[in-house]
């Protein structure tokens, strides 16, 4: 078995042989990589996020928006190179790590990468600011006199591993309100955070000491503590659990931006069931589905199907069973641990337990397959499947139920993919909106947000700054003391 040894973290001014460090392993396919994640103390905690801070209010906070734009897509630009050392690193390891299949991981990189360029950065920054240069200074408010936002002066992450490179979202949000990022790392991967920090330094120096990449275990320690004392913010991804966890440690006056456990669910109009569209709606649907093995916030766990169309809800399912076969083939499911493997069986015997003799209903894939499909007739409320490309789709009479079978879930609701036509999408996004979905997409395109959208509903950038506003009321009692006045 071959092994690598990679370092993990970014700590400026901290020596690596000052810094304890741990071992963290993982193997794929005869490969294994030893990853070396930094334990800091404490007081190197607290030293490092002193560092950040000023760092970011002599360096970072001085750059306009524009300049911090182009700073992040020189970055990205070289990480869409094929042949650049750091994108050729991601390529090589974050399979190995993630478990992930090598091409899926490529392409999804490749895809995700792309929404960071100049122009959706832009429209990033646009979708949240109607005057992006608030964040450059104070500018002119529509009610009268002047607005300006400020960042955090430093903002905490603690990242999630179940996707790859999944903390490039949360820092390219902290480096456009010009705050101190130190991430905290994910055991799960803990290796692109890492990188992208080194390769910004590289691309812009001054920017070196604005930001560094941590990790812990768990929800922490002495060293966590050390750090959200310092932090203005913490914006954390995770399970619920662990998201209370972190909540528990902050202090009262810390602001807290949580993105916890989510479910998506399809929904599919009988006027997209003809016998065209149908196989080719389904090989969509399938791609959603197989993308990181449905470990995305946004991935579909249940399709609602409309009765009516040429191309029965049942038939969809088949159709949907034989394109995550074909992509087993060619993107293959990631090995299962225990505890997901037992998940799975439990989650396939369950639907078994409920199968009529005689019915309708039907569980379509063999119990060794790496996919399995799960058909009803009589649709049930959205719950959460097992993952691991194990979907549900249920058949409905018309479309307006597909809003109250979800409304039980309100609170976990985030991305629901629609095939249907322009009056039925509208309709259906007002229902499903008020049932609780935030983000409304096509199917094929439910695993992949475009840059600007809003998370669970929230603004990315605005629920980051405070706002500073210059009272009409002082303008006018300024301009007494102008040289200009007699």
């Amino acid at each position: 078995m071959s092994v690598q040894h990679v370092q993990a973290g970014y700590l400026p001014g901290l020596a690596t042989a000052d810094v304890q460090w741990q071992t963290l392993s993982f193997e794929q396919d005869g490969q294994r990589v030893d990853v070396a994640v930094p334990v800091l103390t404490a007081p190197q905690m607290q030293a490092l996020a002193q560092r950040v801070r000023q760092a970011s209010a002599r360096h970072l906070k001085t750059m306009t928006v524009s300049e911090i734009i182009d700073v992040i897509d020189r970055a990205i630009t070289r990480l869409l190179d094929p042949d650049d050392p750091y994108r050729q690193q991601a390529d090589a390891l974050l399979p190995i790590v993630s478990g992930y299949d090598a091409q899926m991981v490529r392409l999804g990189l490749t895809g995700f990468f792309k929404t960071f360029r100049a122009p959706q950065l832009h429209r990033f920054v646009a979708e949240d600011f109607a005057n992006p240069k608030v964040l450059d200074g104070f500018q002119p408010a529509p009610k009268g006199g002047a607005v300006r936002a400020h960042g955090p002066q430093l903002l905490a992450h603690s990242w999630a591993g179940n996707v790859p490179a999944l903390a490039l979202w949360s820092l390219v949000c902290g480096l456009l309100v010009k705050a101190g990022n130190i991430g905290k790392l994910p055991s799960a991967e803990p290796l692109f955070a890492g990188w992208f920090a080194r390769l910004l330094a590289e691309v812009h120096p001054p920017l070196a000491d604005c930001l560094a990449v941590v990790w812990w275990r768990g929800a922490g320690d002495e060293a966590a503590d050390a750090l959200y004392a310092q932090a203005d913010t913490v914006v954390a991804y995770g399970g619920n659990d662990a998201l209370h966890a972190i909540q528990q440690r902050l202090p009262v006056t810390t602001r807290f931006l949580a993105h916890g456990h989510k479910l998506g669910v399809g929904v599919v109009s009988a006027r997209a069931l003809d016998a065209q569209r149908a196989p080719a709606l389904a090989r969509r649907a399938a791609w959603d589905v197989m993308r990181y093995d449905q470990q995305g916030c946004y991935s579909p766990q249940l399709f609602y199907v409309q009765r009516g169309g040429q191309v029965s809800p049942r038939d969809f399912a088949a159709y949907l069973a034989g394109e995550l076969a074909n992509l087993q083939t060619r993107f293959p499911r990631r090995a299962l641990d225990l505890t997901e493997s037992a998940a799975v069986a439990k989650w396939r015997q369950s639907i078994e337990w409920q199968l009529p003799p005689g019915g309708r209903d039907a569980l379509l894939g063999d119990p060794d397959s790496a996919w399995s499909v799960a058909y009803f007739d009589a649709a049930p409320p959205l719950s959460p499947t097992a993952l691991h490309r194990n979907i549900a789709v249920a058949a409905i009479d018309t479309l307006d139920q597909a809003a109250a079978l979800v409304a039980g879930a309100s609170r976990y609701l985030q991305t629901a993919g629609v095939a249907a036509t322009p009056e039925e999408l509208y309709r259906l996004a007002d229902q499903l909106g008020a049932a609780g979905v935030t983000r409304i997409s096509a199917i094929g395109a439910m695993s992949m947000p475009e840059a600007g959208w809003h998370h669970d509903g929230r603004f990315n950038l605005l629920d980051l700054v405070r706002m500073t506003e210059i009272a009409q009321s002082a303008e006018a009692a300024a301009e007494p003391y102008a040289p200009y006045e007699p």
